[in-house]
């Protein structure tokens, strides 16, 4: 019996994770992204957009490679609204620094339409917790996005929309 648990074990390959360039962790993230940008009943091209370059940005991509992610991620989510296969490569395979940004960039896309819905909200803390990052972080990833978008606002010259900034 111990030989058997033995060979067992012995048989259990060992992954080094490498670089993020592997292909399930590029669609995990671009699907929580996808499904955060539809958490309010809409997947606009400024959500669009956000995502675009945020993927583009963590994973050097070229824009077209941008879309086509986004493409096979809205066609994985659309499948299923299932954050548990997603949430958990991503738990695996990124640290808690790259967790922290992969919910400031969730942020980001609830906010890119410029109010946070309460579903939104809601998914963003079921996320977090699904990837093991604290409330304390999400809600600093949260706060630099908005101190980002009034920056960007005051720079622009425009007043921005500040419906639902809770």
């Amino acid at each position: 019996m111990l030989t058997r648990l033995k060979a067992l074990f012995a048989a259990v390959e060992v992954r080094d994770v490498g670089p993020h360039d592997d292909a399930d962790l590029r669609l995990a993230a671009a699907a929580l992204l996808v499904e955060a940008a539809l958490g309010d009943g809409t997947f606009e091209g400024t959500e669009r957009a956000v995502i675009e370059a945020r993927l583009a940005d963590t994973f050097a991509l070229e824009a077209d490679e941008a879309r086509d992610l986004i493409a096979e991620a809205e066609a994985a989510v659309g499948d299923g609204h299932q954050l548990l296969p997603y949430t958990r490569v991503i738990k695996d395979r990124f640290d808690e620094k790259e967790r922290i940004q992969l919910v400031e960039m969730l942020w980001e896309v609830v906010y890119a339409d410029g109010q946070a819905h309460d579903y939104e909200a809601n998914l963003l803390r079921r996320i977090a917790g699904l990837i093991y990052v604290a409330d304390r972080d999400s809600g600093a990833a949260r706060k630099r996005v908005l101190a980002r978008r009034e920056q960007e606002s005051e720079a622009g010259g425009c007043s921005g929309d500040k419906r639902d900034q809770r």
